[in-house]
């Protein structure tokens, strides 16, 4: 899969990040990995609802820079999390 970029705004602080989308070690859902400059800093996984949450986050990121990078990341891929 191609990555994409995702740009959020915290407190007037514009952050770019790029996505991964790879297989989850299941085989049937998607995991999704976001870098900063090149450093992995989080990924996402959907639950059983098919929401985005963390499963890993090395680069201690806000819970706010958390939830804004699952929205844009479910804005990019409506109908794909289990596809």
């Amino acid at each position: 899969m191609d990555n994409f970029p995702v740009t959020i705004s915290v407190d007037k602080e514009v952050q770019r990040f790029e996505v991964g989308e790879y297989l989850h070690h299941n085989g049937e859902t998607r995991k999704f990995k976001v870098f900063k400059d090149g450093v992995w800093v989080a990924s996402f996984e959907p639950d059983p609802h098919e929401y985005l949450r963390v499963c890993n986050n090395p680069g201690d990121l806000k819970d706010q820079v958390l939830h804004l990078l699952a929205d844009e990341i479910e804005n990019h891929h409506p109908h794909q999390m289990n596809a």
